[in-house]
């Protein structure tokens, strides 16, 4: 089963995480292979962004953690809260797995 990583951003950090969004999607590039999906949460009309939500492929929570762990947006203290959590396909690309 894959771990889903929530993040919620520190206060008044909007600053912090455009200046940090290079080098944040470059590793996620780098990485694509480790990842079902990613990306940011923002308000309802689309702007900000103020956390964000990785799925990473894999059924060890110690590389799910180290992947958050070092990620740019975490080293630069983005983020005020990190939770990984185990994350069961149930409805996948449109198709019912379960």
């Amino acid at each position: 089963m894959p771990y889903a990583i929530i993040t919620r951003d520190k206060p008044n950090s909007l600053q912090l995480r455009n200046d940090t969004r290079q080098p944040h999607v470059e590793y996620l590039t780098k990485n694509k292979d480790k990842l079902l999906a990613a990306g940011a949460q923002i308000d309802d009309a689309g702007q900000g962004g103020y956390g964000g939500i990785i799925i990473v492929d894999t059924e060890d929570r110690a590389e799910a953690e180290a992947f958050i762990q070092n990620d740019p947006f975490t080293k630069a203290g983005l983020f005020a809260g990190i939770e990984v959590v185990r994350w069961r396909k149930a409805f996948f690309n449109k198709e019912r797995l379960i």
